[in-house]
């Protein structure tokens, strides 16, 4: 495969890198994710201002990178690369959390409160004790599949029923990160929802 010529010397041992992980080097992987994680965080958290978003999306980039390393051409520096694919996927979570904005709202009533965590069935009667009790097994089952730390706000908000200052208290963090970690959680909640909504025989 023919290299840039103008390649710098960093760019070169990139390239190398990239032969060895594509037969499966795991140090390989290692090293270039070393090399750019911080520079891909702190790009990220100038996109999306949020250090905990900016972590999700530095995991992610380097998650779709290695998924599709083969697809990665000399034509251009494997920083180069990786960088398009950082900007990409942080241009799709602002757009996406902008969407999602509706829906995250209709959680929270005009005061600015939480309302009660509910998913509606269109064909079910929601009064009914047995459809009650499954869709919370259905909702449980939903919130399992989050990263832990936002599976422990969304539990302790919406099924413990504690306050933000509770949580805040019994986390030890500062309330104001409480709030903001609730808001991705909802956010990420509120797509896996919509998702399952999207799948053929889902309950939702």
């Amino acid at each position: 495969m023919e290299v840039n010529p103008n390649f710098s010397a960093n760019a070169l041992n990139d390239f190398n890198l990239v032969g060895k992980a594509k037969v499966g080097d795991q140090k390989a992987y290692a090293e270039l994710m070393q090399r750019y994680k911080d520079s891909i965080y702190f790009m990220a958290l100038k996109m999306v201002n949020n250090k905990d978003d900016a972590m999700d999306l530095t995991v992610e980039t380097f998650g779709k990178a290695f998924e599709n390393i083969e697809k990665y051409k000399p034509d251009f520096a494997f920083s180069t690369w990786l960088f398009r694919i950082a900007t990409n996927n942080c241009i799709d979570f602002i757009r996406k959390k902008r969407v999602s904005l509706v829906s995250i709202n209709s959680m929270v009533d005009d005061e600015g409160d939480d309302r009660p965590l509910q998913i509606k069935s269109d064909s079910l009667n929601p009064e009914e004790t047995s459809i009650k009790k499954q869709q919370q097994e259905q909702l449980k089952f939903i919130v399992d599949k989050l990263p832990q730390r936002y599976k422990t706000l969304i539990v302790l908000r919406y099924f413990e029923e504690q306050s933000y200052e509770e949580i805040a208290q019994q986390l030890d963090l500062p309330l104001g990160t409480v709030k903001a970690q609730l808001f991705r959680a909802r956010d990420l909640l509120s797509n896996i929802i919509n998702r399952r909504k999207k799948t053929p025989g889902s309950d939702f």
